[in-house]
């Protein structure tokens, strides 16, 4: 393969100077907060479990990613990285990235298609033997443009809802030749980062794009997953009437017992003041649910690509767009009625002007899942077949167990007449 000549987040900015300076104060801050990878930080400086390694990196580069990706290379890999969406990257957070001498960050904010696809080749240019995945571009990418790296990877790792769903599909196909570790699905990630994360993140995120307030609206969220159940547990905390939208007849039902009004999303269109679509999947919102919206609705995507809400059927019916606020784009429609479409239909808590993510004490234990999972891969890679792959449960109780420390509490142990008990089919009444 040949070596890229698209070049790293410095060369495009216009003072990285101060750009890594600011970026370093934000990273600093941002680890005061995150006990687990500052546990991990000490073990990996220590004992360089990823000595030899090169780790090929599409994630939100922000903050808190950026620890995770410095505490890799403190354990001795060489990391290059990239962004997973466009709007999601801080500049100066990848500057600061870049300064490290075992790190290369080609991430940068606001790029187009074909820069943002120039930047990922050039990180698989730096032939890893690792993968960490947001959204799962990074392994197609692999695995369709370059198949003579495959050999050579030890696993990758997989973030979010999305790209775990678009791996299975993969494997189930049997195109995936090597074995990624689904992150998303640990409990140390699903029953935090996506309910509290998701959830406080969103809805912070567009009540300050906004300056409005939930109080006596109805918000109307598209999906009822764990993403979907933390934006209406957070929406109904701040005094929000909550509608929930789901094609699952579980989860519908689910929705309905937790005390939320069920809906399809064709009569849920009539009455939402708020719109957050959170399924992972496309045409959640569409031309037959714009033309009945009223007047004013904001529309937020909280679900990692951008086709949840189908903008071009909203273009083609709008007779005029302009920008109602930053990051707020307005579209007119022929009867006058205006439909605010938040960070262009994007994933609004990481691609609004003023987004910062997830909270930090969230991440920290997303990434911390994450490190753990790497490092498995460069220790125990033999013990994986191609495929998807569950982070083994000692790795997620470990992350768990350090957390509790910081955080002072301590918790019950089984007994070895319990353990047992628990293990054992033949006892009975």
């Amino acid at each position: 393969m040949s070596e890229s000549t698209y070049p790293p987040v410095t060369e495009h900015l216009s003072d990285p100077e101060t750009a890594r300076e600011e970026g370093r104060r934000k990273m600093d801050w941002a680890l005061q907060h995150m006990p687990i990878l500052n546990a991990l930080r000490e073990e990996f400086e220590t004992e360089q479990p990823l000595a030899g390694e090169t780790i090929a990196m599409a994630m939100h580069v922000e903050a808190k990613t950026a620890n995770l990706v410095e505490l890799l290379a403190d354990g001795g890999a060489e990391v290059a990285i990239t962004g997973c969406n466009p709007l999601s990257t801080h500049d100066d957070v990848s500057a600061a990235l870049n300064e490290h001498e075992s790190i290369t960050s080609y991430a940068v904010r606001g790029v187009g298609d074909e820069e943002y696809y120039d930047a990922m080749h050039a990180v698989v240019s730096h032939r890893p033997t690792i993968t960490v995945d947001d959204g799962m571009d990074m392994v197609k990418l692999v695995h369709e443009e370059y198949p003579e790296l495959i050999d050579s990877i030890l696993g990758g790792a997989e973030e979010t809802t999305t790209g775990v769903h678009r791996l299975r599909a993969m494997d189930a196909d049997g195109e995936l030749h090597y074995p990624v570790f689904a992150v998303n699905d640990t409990p140390m990630k699903r029953l935090f980062d996506n309910v509290h994360g998701t959830g406080e993140s969103s809805l912070a995120t567009i009540a300050m794009t906004t300056n409005l307030s939930f109080a006596g609206k109805n918000v109307v969220v598209g999906g009822f997953g764990y993403c979907g159940k933390g934006v209406a547990k957070k929406a109904a905390g701040q005094n929000a009437n909550v509608i929930v939208c789901e094609v699952d007849p579980r989860k519908a039902l689910e929705a309905h017992m937790e005390g939320y009004e069920v809906l399809p999303m064709t009569e849920a269109a009539a009455k939402g003041d708020v719109f957050v679509t959170t399924t992972g999947n496309r045409d959640v919102i569409t031309r037959e649910h714009f033309e009945v919206m009223n007047d004013g609705v904001l529309l937020a995507n909280a679900g990692h690509f951008d086709v949840e809400i189908n903008l071009e059927e909203l273009d083609d019916l709008a007779v005029d767009r302009f920008e109602a606020r930053d990051g707020v784009e307005g579209y007119e429609m022929p009867d006058g009625r205006v439909l605010n479409v938040l960070a262009e239909g994007r994933l609004v808590n990481l691609a609004a002007p003023i987004a910062l993510g997830h909270p930090v004490e969230v991440m920290d234990q997303s990434f911390g899942v994450q490190a753990v999972a790497v490092r498995d891969l460069a220790e125990n890679a033999d013990a994986y077949d191609p495929g998807v792959h569950d982070v083994p449960d000692d790795l997620d109780r470990e992350v768990a167990e350090i957390k509790l420390a910081a955080e002072g509490v301590d918790h019950d142990s089984l007994s070895e007449a319990q353990r047992e008990y628990m293990g054992s089919w033949e006892h009975g009444t």
